[in-house]
């Protein structure tokens, strides 16, 4: 059995993780596969046969920035025990950013995540550029949500054509670009991306969207994501040394997510690179 890493889960605090779900449920029309605990997760992982698991914490203030790093150190310590590990996070209008990113490597973070549409920011604007330029000067990967967002329906602010620009614009980076480069823009992320220094995540990108059953949609078409024929094809397009497994739980099943990846028309090979091996070389022995 293959070792199995899912490079992309979110978790909140217990008291108030029920409050968080239920927003972000409303928000998106999408149905939870977990309680959004870090105890959910747990049993989630068991359930699907994954061996480790990376959160990804979004400020949506500048306030929020050094608490839920302290957080995310104290949930790495007991990641050999749980075999959940967090990366740190960062907003682009907190001030001092070259400064906490280094307290987050110091820490043993690996990684950052960064939201441009939660944080209303375009992603190639200057204030992200500084915080990707101090995170790659320190070797932190950073994992932006890349594309359109199901719960804010429209709003534009980490294209493709944005991601290109930042990249051109700043030194080297270990930068993972979510939902298979762009949600919902995949064919410009196909087009523009396919060449960059980045790598993809796979993560609620595959087959449909589940509905929270509230009506909101009526077709089948408003819940597509990518076709299995599509899915492969970006991978083999960015090249499976650069994709990582995700499945942005608790949106995503994560072991109907598993059975579906290990379905798909790939070499055993790039399944391995995709489950566990990139995500290794990225986490650097973390867990």
């Amino acid at each position: 059995m293959m070792r199995v890493i899912d490079f992309h889960t979110h978790t909140f605090p217990d008291h108030i993780a029920a409050s968080a779900i239920g927003k972000l449920q409303a928000a998106s029309h999408t149905r939870p596969f977990s309680d959004g605990t870090v105890s959910g997760l747990i049993k989630s992982m068991t359930e699907a046969g994954i061996s480790a698991s990376v959160v990804l914490p979004v400020a949506t203030s500048p306030r929020q920035v050094e608490h839920i790093n302290d957080a995310s150190v104290r949930l790495n310590e007991r990641a050999g025990e749980t075999g959940v590990f967090s990366f740190g996070c960062m907003h682009p209008d907190y001030q001092g950013a070259a400064r906490e990113l280094g307290r987050i490597a110091g820490a043993g973070l690996r990684g950052i995540k960064l939201h441009p549409v939660y944080q209303g920011v375009d992603f190639d604007d200057p204030r992200f550029l500084r915080i990707l330029e101090a995170a790659g000067a320190l070797g932190l990967t950073v994992l932006i949500h890349a594309g359109l967002d199901v719960g804010f329906p429209g709003v534009e602010h980490a294209s493709p054509r944005m991601i290109a620009r930042a990249l051109k614009s700043v030194g080297p980076v270990r930068l993972v670009l979510a939902h298979m480069g762009g949600w919902r823009c995949w064919d410009q992320a196909e087009q523009l991306l396919a060449g960059a220094n980045a790598y993809i995540d796979t993560s609620f990108s595959l087959g449909a969207m589940t509905p929270s059953g509230d009506g909101h949609y009526r077709t089948a078409e408003e819940l597509a994501l990518l076709s299995e024929e599509r899915f492969v094809r970006l991978i083999r397009a960015f090249g499976a040394e650069r994709v990582l497994f995700g499945t942005d739980s608790p949106w995503g099943d994560q072991a109907n997510e598993l059975r579906r990846f290990l379905s798909l028309p790939l070499t055993d090979e790039e399944k391995r690179m995709i489950l566990s091996e990139n995500a290794e070389r990225l986490l650097r022995s973390a867990i």
